[in-house]
């Protein structure tokens, strides 16, 4: 049942973009209105384990324990999207208060694990901001977690130069205290505005 209705917001919200070419969101909210879109329904978050950058099984489900949690899944070798959308995610952070960072955890899931192995996935979060959560694992099991909240995940055929196209979700997606996916937001979304929207979901909690 999640599995289909995760597979119908896809189809309505157009979560599959290969890296590098999305459209932005509207304007941000002001006076107190999420930037955000709701998810109504939530997505019902896979608790299939994956692999944090220890070697630990890391569950986006069983092992997220704060009031909220932001993720996206993405790689390390990605030349444009990803890394804009982990500077607003470590901007977002710098925002923040030491009260909220204790409340929320952000989480970067790879979507090229053969190439993205815990050290490598350590290297690029750590780059960013020492909290954010890295997380790899088998890619089948990143494809069914990623499906569940309406992120679509393949690799395509090799290159020439020997490499290949990873396509994947560009949005960040909250999960909340009861393991369900409630609210994304777009990858031009600005620190600003998801550092607010945090403020707002933590207060609401």
């Amino acid at each position: 049942m999640a599995r289909g209705r995760a597979l119908a917001g896809l189809a309505l919200l157009g979560l599959l973009a290969a890296c590098g070419g999305e459209a932005g969101a509207g304007p941000g909210a002001t006076g107190g209105e999420l930037t955000g879109t709701v998810l109504d329904p939530p997505f019902e978050v896979d608790p299939t384990p994956l692999v944090d950058t220890s070697g630990a099984a890391y569950s986006l489900t069983e092992d997220t324990d704060k009031d909220l949690t932001l993720v996206f899944f993405g790689y390390t070798n990605c030349p444009d999207i990803c890394g804009q959308v982990m500077a607003t995610l470590a901007g977002t952070l710098a925002r923040l208060d030491d009260e909220q960072k204790e409340r929320l955890d952000v989480v970067f899931v790879t979507t090229d694990p053969a190439r993205d192995t815990g050290e490598v996935v350590e290297d690029y979060v750590s780059a960013f901001d020492d909290s954010i959560v890295g997380v790899t694992g088998p890619l089948d099991d990143i494809i069914g977690v990623a499906r569940s909240m309406a992120v679509a995940v393949d690799q395509g055929e090799k290159l020439p130069s020997g490499g290949y196209e990873v396509t994947h979700g560009t949005r960040v997606l909250a999960i909340d205290a009861d393991d369900e996916s409630t609210m994304m937001w777009d990858q031009d979304v600005s620190q600003a505005e998801l550092a607010g929207d945090v403020t707002l979901l933590l207060d609401e909690g």
